[in-house]
């Protein structure tokens, strides 16, 4: 699916902000997967930082403006750290009568550490998982299976993992996520260090 596929974070909202769908991209700022997103306020998700902004949408959309909003938001990331950013929504339908969707993406701007000394890396447990399943000798796509994710979902995070850490291959980011800890050493089947079995 091509939503899987686009980088930056995006997900479709109902007119009150409920997600329907979510891309791994938005999932992998919370460290999770696109369905554990839906259902969930985007308004929970992100704090805005100025809540006149969120009542001048809503007003609008009553009124069946059909602009583009954006929105100062905040979030805490899945290894502690501030994140602030930009939420973009469009009102999408297929006709003008038609309650619009909101299609929303997020510009990430900045970030601050939650503590001045951090613990080790961190990775989303979703990530985790999947190192745990590569380190284990699976292919991609039974890890998609085994994660509830498309093959293009767990291609990002190992992207993203590999652009984190610096690593050529597959290879080289098993061995570094055993090096930094993530994978708990001299265990079999593969176990993230702080696994308990939820993700």
């Amino acid at each position: 699916m091509v939503f899987d596929r686009v980088s930056v974070p995006v997900a479709v909202c109902d007119v009150y902000g409920a997600v329907q769908v979510a891309n791994p991209a938005m999932a992998a700022e919370f460290g999770t997967t696109p369905g554990r997103l839906r259902g969930r306020d985007v308004l929970e998700l992100f704090r805005p930082q100025e809540a006149t902004q969120v009542e001048r949408i809503a007003e609008a959309l009553r009124l069946r403006h059909r602009s583009r909003y954006q929105v100062s938001v905040r979030w805490r990331a899945p290894d502690g750290a501030q994140r602030y950013g930009e939420l973009t929504a469009d009102p999408v339908s297929d006709t003008v009568e038609d309650t619009p969707a909101l299609l929303v993406m997020l510009r990430v701007l900045a970030e601050r550490e939650a503590h001045e000394q951090r613990r080790p890396p961190q990775v989303a447990p979703i990530e985790a998982r999947i190192l745990a399943l590569l380190a284990s000798g699976t292919t991609t796509a039974q890890a998609a299976r085994e994660t509830d994710l498309t093959v293009d979902g767990v291609n990002y995070h190992l992207r993203r993992l590999s652009s984190r850490w610096n690593a050529a291959n597959r290879t080289e980011l098993v061995a570094r996520a055993y090096a930094l800890g993530v994978l708990t050493p001299g265990v079999w089947p593969p176990t993230p260090a702080s696994w308990d079995g939820a993700e």
